[in-house]
């Protein structure tokens, strides 16, 4: 049965070594290459959302092949607005770890 009250956000749409019809969803001035789990829930707190489940043994849809990831967070915004909040502290916290 369908969750309408929950969203799945995948490793997978971040990854910025993945063309967009490969499972990207925002742009590579705003991903990272190579996202692990970790910090994907590390930017998901930090804006501010609180992930109820994680999994790293699954494997996304449009790439059957590789084991990936997600979490699940509850519906306060979009989907679309709750990605972009992820990806810039995703990318804000990369960032600071290559300094």
């Amino acid at each position: 049965m369908k969750d309408y009250e929950h969203v799945v956000i995948w490793l997978d749409y971040f990854n910025k070594t993945l063309p967009k019809k490969m499972g990207r969803r925002i742009s590579k001035e705003k991903s990272v290459f190579d996202p692990s789990l970790k910090e994907l829930v590390d930017a998901a707190k930090a804006a501010g959302f609180d992930p109820t489940e994680t999994n790293d043994q699954v494997r996304f849809p449009k790439r059957p092949y590789v084991r990936s990831g997600y979490i699940v967070l509850s519906k306060t915004k979009p989907k679309a607005k709750l990605i972009l909040a992820i990806a810039e502290k995703l990318a804000s916290r990369r960032a600071k770890q290559t300094k």
